[in-house]
């Protein structure tokens, strides 16, 4: 039953990025806008549903959220992918600028998310 559930959330994460993906403009020259926002956006919802999980709600509901939903939604992937093309295309500065940024925020997000959910 676990497996329907993070599927499920899984497939609805994916589904949510590929809109997004769509919404927001793939590259703003060297800099891949739509997967750091996504990246953003899935580190504040896994803080804020790790800060849930703790106690507040199931177990299923837990593995919907973070491993189902998160898992299909952040791209992380594509992020290391991204990074390799920069460092293939000379762009070093746009490729130290982006690792910093998403590490920083994001870890910053996990930790706001985990603040306003208790």
């Amino acid at each position: 039953m676990n497996l329907l559930i993070v599927g499920l959330g899984g497939f609805l994460g994916s589904v949510c990025r590929y809109a997004i993906s769509q919404t927001i403009a793939k590259e703003s020259g060297l800099f891949p806008i739509s997967t750091f926002a996504v990246n953003i956006v899935g580190s504040l919802l896994i803080g804020v549903f790790y800060g849930l999980s703790q106690g507040k709600v199931s177990e299923e509901v837990r593995l919907f959220a973070t491993v189902g939903f998160c898992g299909g939604f952040t791209t992380f992937s594509a992020f290391a992918l991204e990074n390799l093309k920069l460092l293939q295309s000379g762009s070093y500065f746009s490729f130290f600028a982006y690792i910093m940024l998403s590490t920083t925020v994001c870890i910053t997000a996990v930790l706001l998310g985990v603040y306003v959910s208790k």
